[in-house]
């Protein structure tokens, strides 16, 4: 048996330092700075900062696994090349501004002991509170990370039937109901969020040429009148932030706005019935347990009585690879 060492506890405890190091380079552009390669001097001068800050950045990045080094130059890397050139298609750099924010940073290095006594985070400080502003920033910050698990959603969806009306609940930046318009382009679009957050998911609509098909109801999931009927609501990644209780309540209320035979669709991280696979789904969870008063990471056995619970009954589930998220769909119980 290898004898063991303290080296998990000190990268755990150590990790927020790599994130600070990631933060800080994006924040410099130095993935595109770095594009062709480049010395500490020339990276320096790009990038607007001093030279020695740039050569410990840079060395860090490195062992990081985030540049390559040859003698004196930098080189990117593959990954960083795709997802941190701002040049890139696949650039996801604005996660950052989210993932790595101040409030939600502290929200796991002030007491998490604290949230774990409690069970959660106060109601006051969870991030489902009203019209929260995290949401408009996670809105804009996270657009470019859900375009390939928006696409994997619509392509699911549109294959077992085209809608014509789509309700996106919670949408965010809107990118999962604008993808399921894209490809059922006689669908009719609706994006509902809180008021700030909604107007982002519009712009974006815009962007997508979505015109006259795309319409927009202000307010909560919970109180807002939803209209309909609709042939396809989304839930995605919306569930997780309340308890078994309240996700039976919205369920219900999602029901009623269906068309017979329509759907509903809740994308989720899902862990195992044990809850220790896949990693991210299991550790999602404790990002539940620390920003959401009562929030989790369901099971699919969960995420199911939940919506038989609510007159849905499962009819279909499905992981979408790579990412590590699944999509439970629902119908109404005894529809033809």
């Amino acid at each position: 048996m290898a004898q063991p060492t303290p080296q998990l506890v000190m990268e755990t405890l150590s990790a927020y330092q790599r994130t600070a190091a990631l933060k800080a380079a994006i924040a410099l552009d130095l993935f595109s700075h770095v594009r062709d390669g480049a010395t500490a001097g020339e990276l320096a001068a790009r990038a607007g900062a001093a030279e020695r800050g740039i050569r410990i950045l840079a060395d860090a990045l490195v062992v990081l696994g985030f540049l390559r080094k040859e003698e004196e130059r930098y080189l990117p890397t593959a990954g960083s090349a795709e997802f941190l050139d701002r040049g890139s298609p696949g650039y996801i750099g604005s996660v950052a501004d989210f993932l790595a924010s101040p409030a939600l940073m502290e929200s796991f290095l002030g007491d998490p002991a604290a949230f774990v006594r409690r069970g959660g985070a106060p109601h006051d400080a969870g991030t489902t509170s009203p019209e929260n502003p995290v949401w408009v920033t996670f809105a804009r910050a996270m657009a470019s990370l859900m375009a390939l698990p928006a696409q994997l959603l619509a392509e699911h969806l549109v294959a077992g039937g085209r809608p014509r009306r789509v309700l996106d609940i919670a949408a965010g930046h809107g990118l999962y109901g604008i993808e399921i318009a894209r490809h059922a382009p006689e669908a009719a679009l609706v994006a509902l969020d809180w008021p700030k957050v909604v107007e982002v998911a519009a712009e974006n609509a815009a962007k997508a040429g979505l015109g006259g098909r795309f319409g927009t109801i202000a307010g909560s999931a919970f109180d807002a009148e939803l209209g309909g009927p609709y042939d396809l609501i989304l839930l995605t990644n919306f569930l997780h932030h309340f308890d078994r209780d309240t996700c039976v309540r919205l369920l219900r209320r999602c029901r009623a706005a269906l068309v017979p035979g329509g759907r509903v669709a809740t994308l989720e991280f899902v862990p195992d019935a044990e809850r220790t696979a896949p990693p991210g789904p299991v550790l999602f969870a404790w990002i539940m347990l620390c920003s959401t008063p009562a929030g989790d990471a369901y099971t699919r056995a969960e995420l199911e009585e939940m919506h038989r619970a609510a007159g849905l009954e499962p009819s279909g589930f499905a992981a979408l690879p790579p990412t590590e998220q699944s999509v439970l769909v629902g119908t109404p119980a005894g529809a033809q």
